[in-house]
């Protein structure tokens, strides 16, 4: 796989990442920065490390699941891996500049 493949597969996961949303919370997961570590490989693998805003959030299930199912379908993407951490913690100082002016922090 070329590099320009792989940059375009990235840009693609980013883009659907920035198209699902905390169910709590009207801002994309991304932007949220919620989503800590993006790793694909070229055999169409995609480790996806990423926290939620808070460990015992009940719609963790719910939220992982719809990121495998909408990162699998981008094309070159075979397999989708979602490892939720709690170091570092969330903190609204990772949301994005765009989303704290959407929730009102700026």
């Amino acid at each position: 796989m070329e590099p320009k493949e792989i940059l375009r597969v990235e840009q693609d996961i980013i883009a659907t990442l920035k198209n699902i949303y905390d169910p709590e919370i009207p801002v994309n997961i991304y932007d949220l920065g919620l989503v800590y570590d993006i790793d694909y490989t070229p055999d169409g693998t995609v480790n996806i490390q990423m926290t939620l805003t808070a460990p015992n959030c009940p719609m963790a299930d719910m939220l992982v699941e719809d990121i495998n199912m909408q990162v699998a379908k981008i094309p070159g993407v075979k397999t989708v891996n979602v490892s939720l951490v709690f170091d570092p913690p969330w903190d609204k100082e990772m949301m994005s500049e765009e989303a704290k002016l959407e929730l009102g922090f700026l």
